[in-house]
């Protein structure tokens, strides 16, 4: 898999698809810095551990979740090497019988591809209707790796920015799972 070196608060050159490029304008907007690497897809956690090693930090599997009735969305953020269990985590926040979400819903609410899911898709839920869990160990580690909304860009965070600058802005609030 090719990855390109890293780069530090820049975003790709070129035309950018219109959910990075959202992306990249909050990020800046917020004065949140960012070290950044392309590379080709990176759709499966198998070829995010080759991305993980340039940034320095495991990028977060993103799980996009619903109840049965697919009334209730949930972004679980959580370590790529955690296993999940559907039966630990509902009893922890309460909703019975999760799964994984449509894909037609990641789009809708996130913006997002399947293998792109990112905590900065939740600026783009804007009715607040996705409900944001993050894993204990995720939560508390210093950084937090994603996708800027495409699965071509991986990007290192400040989970304390994404914490205290991030979620404020988009009204969206965390709930800490273990997993």
């Amino acid at each position: 898999m090719e990855i390109s070196p890293l780069y530090h608060s820049t975003r790709p050159e070129g035309e950018l698809l219109p959910q990075e490029d959202a992306a990249f304008g909050i990020l800046e907007s917020l004065g949140i810095d960012y070290d950044r690497v392309s590379s080709d897809p990176a759709d499966t956690m198998e070829k995010c551990a080759a991305v993980s090693e340039v940034l320095g930090v495991p990028i977060c599997k993103n799980l996009f979740l619903c109840n049965r009735q697919k009334t209730d969305f949930y972004l679980l953020c959580m370590g790529p090497d955690k296993p999940f269990h559907t039966k630990d985590l509902s009893h922890q926040i309460g909703s019975a019988q999760l799964s994984f979400a449509p894909e037609e819903a990641l789009w809708e609410l996130l913006h997002c591809t399947p293998g792109s899911a990112s905590v900065l898709g939740l600026m783009n839920d804007t009715e607040h209707r996705v409900r944001l869990l993050i894993e204990r160990e995720v939560y508390e580690a210093e950084y937090l790796s994603c996708h800027p909304c495409i699965c071509t860009s991986s990007l290192k965070l400040k989970t304390a920015d994404v914490l205290h600058k991030f979620l404020p802005h988009t009204g969206h609030e965390v709930t800490v799972v273990n997993l």
